[in-house]
């Protein structure tokens, strides 16, 4: 166990998504100093004054509330901040309102001189991710957009498909976070062993997977994917910490892996204290490839069309 606490910053930490990557740090075995950042001074501190408690049970680590000004000295930051959801079929409308929030609380961090990692859970995070890395040059490594959520989608239908618990189905999504995700039928383990599904079972799976984000936001519910947002990204955190040597699905921009270039894309990584270790480079049929390097291009065209007034 560590003992030496990483300092973990959340922009947005008030929020649905914020609260819940704070909650989940504090049930890691690992030590963090968690700060909630927020432009909502009531919601952080009563958020803390909750999570404090939760000491006399999960005492490793330690939260609080604080200012921008925390980034400066963290290991990690993770921004959540976002304008508020609203109902819609697609990630991208929120590009260029979320882009202000990222050019307002990222940029000047990184222009400082700051070395820690950035996680990206803003959406839509390849675009955004795509663009802090051509607005300032941070090293592509140290900048992580947040897409677990599309593997662990893909489990569960899977799961549903092969009447299964998804905890043991291993599927993968690569790609764009979004329209051009690549869902890796070839690599599904069922318990370690491989499977592969007959077409009403990928059927199954592909459907729950191509409609889970426009039926769960046409409940105008107001709230996002607040719990495995924050399970996953916790499991991102913990993986730098450890230095796991289990790669993670995570966006990067790319260099020529898989190849594509100057686009952050979600490929299997391996995740250390200085945030991206290593890319792994699976073998893809054509067609995953074709439709990856189509993604890239997306993402491509909406960092660009990113226009802040700021040249």
């Amino acid at each position: 166990m560590s003992h030496t606490p990483t300092k973990v910053t959340i922009f947005g930490g008030a929020g649905g998504i914020g609260s819940s990557v704070a909650f989940n740090l504090l049930l890691r075995p690992s030590t963090y100093d968690v700060v909630v950042v927020d432009t909502k001074p009531n919601m952080v501190t009563s958020h803390v004054m909750d999570m404090q408690d939760m000491a006399a049970v999960d005492g490793f680590s330690t939260v609080r509330g604080g200012t921008a000004e925390d980034a400066a000295d963290s290991d990690i930051v993770i921004l959540s901040a976002a304008v508020p959801l609203r109902l819609n079929t697609s990630r991208s409308v929120f590009l260029a309102d979320n882009a202000r929030i990222v050019e307002q609380l990222a940029v000047p961090l990184i222009e400082s001189g700051w070395d820690g990692v950035l996680i990206m859970l803003t959406n839509p995070a390849d675009a955004l991710t795509t663009w802090l890395h051509q607005r300032t040059g941070f090293d592509r490594h140290k900048l992580l957009g947040y897409t677990i959520n599309d593997s662990l989608r893909l489990r569960t239908g899977v799961g549903r498909a092969l009447a299964v618990s998804p905890h043991r189905v291993e599927a993968w999504v690569l790609g764009e976070h979004g329209a051009g995700q690549v869902p890796l039928y070839d690599h599904i383990r069922v318990d370690g062993s491989p499977v592969r599904l007959d077409a009403a079972q990928k059927a199954i799976a592909q459907d729950y997977i191509d409609t889970w984000y426009v039926t769960h936001v046409a409940l105008d519910s107001g709230r996002t994917s607040t719990w495995s947002t924050g399970r996953g990204t916790a499991l991102l955190v913990d993986a730098m910490v450890t230095e796991s040597d289990q790669p993670l699905p995570v966006s990067v921009v790319l260099d020529g892996e898989y190849g594509a270039k100057g686009a952050s894309l979600t490929v299997p990584a391996l995740l250390g204290k200085g945030g991206v270790r290593d890319i792994v480079e699976w073998e893809l049929s054509e067609a995953e490839l074709g439709t990856l390097r189509s993604g890239a291009e997306s993402v491509r065209t909406a960092a660009e069309s990113i226009s802040l007034g700021q040249d």
